[in-house]
């Protein structure tokens, strides 16, 4: 059985992006430090900073940023390049709430003094930034959220709740959406994005451990938070507009074929080992699955050109976050039946590329069709934006 490389899937690099490609490949290989690679619990933000400033030092931390702004201006071809030549040694990549979601709205929304105090900490990896959308009774729903902001001379005063927040215990800024004007109809229409200070007076922040073992969310309390209005991003009640740009990039990350590929690689590795590899079923599961990451790689593929030039479709980000995440579920499934009887133990086991945690990876499968909104919820998308069905 030979491994499956997921960057070759697709690729019509150029001679130019053929050349960056060894260009990334090469560097990355030499400076990643060895014991951040193929880890099977995350990297929490405090260990991934050297790692994060060395591909700053590199100038190759935000290659989606304009020039203008310290990064690359990079094209799709090229972003991708690097995400992959990353991934397929192992290695992390640069948490994507300062990077890939606060940064970019200040780029295009935030004020010339937010530019100027926000931007450069997100791109050296000062600062940590979590994203505050998800509440008790607001999950997917961000249009029900209930966490008040309310005006108060050159402040918002800020009371409510967030959870399931990733890195907010690690965290030194949020942004977040609040609710500004409660008797807005449509209820979205009400909301507001803020820029929260952590450490703020008045900020209680819990970590939330998960069924893998780790401490990857948190959950915070928000008791008479005063939040300056300069932290207002974008205009008053436009929060929800903000946020639409958001989730759209968002799901495309989060559905990346690179999950499922690198469950399947290790499926191959594990059946070879433990004798699976001789059970037709899990031969013709294994095909089955390698097939379908084929056809989403491809489709994958070409809704990221099209996002990249203006015209991807409204179906594309949702179907993304529904394929993408159900592929890698059904890929972690399959790793987990290929290790046997070490399947069900929550403990690292060796293999020729790397340690694996076959449990683990089950386990940080199930939030694969929840996070960046759950998969019922996108498919509600598709059904009303694009299908035209009543609610």
């Amino acid at each position: 059985m030979i491994g499956w490389d997921n960057t070759s899937l697709f690729v019509d690099d150029t001679a130019e992006d053929c050349a960056f490609r060894e260009e990334v490949r090469d560097w990355v290989t030499k400076h990643c430090p060895p014991d951040l690679r193929h880890r099977t619990i995350r990297v929490d933000p405090p260990e991934l900073r050297p790692w994060h400033r060395m591909l700053f030092e590199r100038g190759w931390i935000a290659p989606h940023w304009p020039k203008s702004y310290g990064g690359m201006g990079a094209t799709l071809t090229q972003q991708l390049i690097l995400f992959e030549e990353i991934s397929r040694i192992g290695a992390p990549t640069p948490y994507p709430h300062g990077l890939n979601f606060v940064g970019p709205l200040i780029i295009d929304a935030g004020t010339a003094e937010q530019k100027q105090r926000f931007l450069p900490g997100i791109l050296n990896g000062d600062h940590t930034w979590c994203q505050g959308y998800s509440e008790p009774g607001a999950g997917s729903d961000l249009a029900r959220l209930s966490t008040m902001a309310q005006r108060d001379g050159d402040a918002y005063v800020l009371n409510g709740q967030k959870i399931w927040t990733t890195n907010g215990h690690f965290a030194d800024w949020m942004f977040a959406l609040v609710r500004t004007a409660p008797a807005a109809q449509p209820r979205h229409a009400g909301i507001s994005m803020l820029l929260i200070d952590l450490r703020s007076p008045g900020v209680t922040i819990r970590p939330i451990q998960t069924i893998k073992g780790d401490a990857e969310f948190a959950e915070e309390f928000f008791d008479n938070v005063r939040v300056p209005v300069a932290n207002l991003l974008g205009a008053e009640n436009e929060g929800w507009r903000l946020a639409n740009r958001l989730l759209g990039s968002e799901r495309f990350t989060t559905g990346h074929p690179r999950s499922a590929a690198a469950m399947l690689n290790a499926a191959r590795r594990t059946a070879e080992l433990s004798g699976a590899a001789s059970n037709p079923q899990f031969r013709a599961r294994l095909a089955e699955l390698e097939v379908d990451l084929l056809a989403f790689s491809a489709f994958y593929r070409d809704a990221a050109s099209l996002q990249a030039l203006g015209r991807a479709p409204v179906s594309m980000p949702p179907m993304i976050k529904i394929v993408g995440g159900e592929l890698w579920q059904h890929a972690s499934e399959l790793l987990m039946q290929s290790a046997g009887a070490l399947g069900p133990l929550l403990e690292d086991q060796q293999l020729d590329g790397g340690a694996v945690n076959y449990a683990g990876e089950l386990f940080e499968g199930r939030r694969a069709t929840v996070g960046s909104g759950t998969v019922e919820i996108q498919r509600n998308v598709i059904a009303k934006r694009v299908l035209g069905l009543p609610g």
